[in-house]
């Protein structure tokens, strides 16, 4: 690790940017918080980045301890990248720098990502609406599955599928998911399109929906002359 670059400040502010303050190294670390991806996954969720400074970053923060590789044994033979413990402590400080970020102007262009989607679940969740939220549900999103659990007052979600039958299931693209989530188009009307599917009764799929549309759901403007 001697060629990294360092403040050379013993400030816990300053040793933390030492690991994590190279550009992409925390964006990579947020796409790993739902679980290991396979370096080509990593790399399709981060527009912009070259696999040469992906491989750079990763290989900095396999060195520092942030992520670690797992090597899948016969037949699949793929490397997975994942979060050791340390690594997965920067979870609240990555959801409170989100939280924080989203108030700031938004970007002419550029669009949310899957896991960034559903990190905003996370940052955005409410602890006195999970008895409210109680349930277990699954995001179907093109190809990939993700498994959101309410429990007593939080949220987890990562990748995954439930180990029974879920309440409920949503089935849809990227594409159709971003524009429900940004207002673009309406839940029903991405319903009509059939381009979104829920199944399960309707009090577990409009718990599910609840949970994914709070976070992206403006709060209300106060009446006139209040």
């Amino acid at each position: 690790m001697s060629g990294l670059r360092s403040y050379g400040d013993p400030c816990g502010v300053a040793r933390g940017l030492d690991v994590i303050g190279e550009r992409w190294a925390a964006l990579v670390v947020r796409d790993l918080l739902l679980g290991p991806k396979r370096f080509n996954d990593l790399l399709g969720g981060l527009p912009g980045v070259s696999p040469n400074v992906l491989s750079q970053r990763l290989r900095e923060l396999t060195e520092h301890g942030v992520v670690q590789r797992r090597e899948m044994g016969a037949p699949t033979r793929v490397r997975l990248y994942e979060l050791t413990d340390w690594g997965r402590a920067l979870e609240p400080l990555l959801l409170q720098l989100g939280r924080w970020g989203s108030q700031a102007p938004p970007l002419p262009e550029g669009a949310l990502g899957v896991d960034s989607l559903l990190l905003s679940i996370k940052a955005g969740f409410d602890p006195a609406q999970a008895a409210e939220l109680r349930g277990v549900y699954e995001f179907h999103v093109d190809a990939d599955t993700y498994l959101a659990e309410v429990g007593d007052d939080s949220v987890q979600i990562r990748r995954d599928t439930a180990p029974g039958r879920p309440d409920a299931t949503l089935t849809t693209d990227i594409d159709t998911l971003r524009a429900v989530c940004d207002h673009q188009i309406t839940l029903d009307a991405a319903l009509d399109s059939g381009k979104l599917r829920l199944s399960g009764d309707k009090h577990a799929t409009r718990r599910l929906t609840d949970l994914l549309l709070a976070p992206f759901t403006p709060p209300p403007q106060p009446a006139a002359g209040a």
